[in-house]
């Protein structure tokens, strides 16, 4: 086993957790779970049986990551983020067998207390406010803020606002950390061609 669990964490026989990973304080970790490597899962954190995580992403305090979520590589879920698996959720009404599949696409960021209401995909690289409800799919590189989440603008890979209009076609921006170019095109941001 080459991966740390804090002494108060519980994690259920079945659970398949990558090397590197560390498990910290109160967390519980169910059967079914698939965790990468090198992630980090804060205190309190919950991963249901039908759950899968990427390699190196990191789960802050308070999070629940409940059946259905796909979480990719490089993923960042801020403290006290929610997500949901029911759309229509009512106590005296079972509903296990509508969950709707939620991902989380390669190195998105969701900022502290964002919900991300079931049945979407993040894009890659996308970034989601503090405080944001997202209930639509997210486009790659998207900064998303507000209830319900607007997209603003865009983000390069760093995590650096791109000097680029929410939408638009032909315009360019740098990263102001790396330099890499961005394009946005027909309402679309992706890397410029080298």
């Amino acid at each position: 086993m080459s991966f740390s669990v804090h002494p108060t964490a519980i994690v259920d026989d079945g659970a398949q957790i990558g090397d590197g990973t560390r498990i910290w304080h109160w967390v519980h970790v169910s059967g079914g779970a698939v965790i990468g490597r090198e992630c980090s899962l804060g205190q309190n954190v919950f991963v249901g049986n039908r759950v899968t995580i990427g390699n190196n992403v990191k789960i802050q305090n308070n999070v629940s990551v409940y059946d259905n979520v796909t979480i990719e590589d490089d993923v960042f879920c801020g403290p006290s983020m929610v997500f949901t698996n029911v759309y229509n959720p009512r106590s005296h009404v079972s509903r296990k067998s509508e969950y709707r599949d939620t991902r989380v696409r390669r190195g998105a960021t969701l900022g502290a207390n964002s919900t991300i209401v079931c049945g979407v995909t993040i894009g890659a690289y996308a970034f989601v406010g503090a405080g944001s409800v997202i209930n639509r799919d997210v486009p790659d590189y998207a900064l998303m803020v507000g209830v319900p989440g607007e997209r603003i603008g865009w983000m390069s890979e760093h995590g650096e606002r791109l000097d680029l209009p929410a939408s638009g076609d032909g315009e360019e921006a740098a990263c102001p950390a790396t330099g890499r170019r961005y394009i946005l095109r027909n309402d679309i941001c992706q890397p410029a061609p080298d």
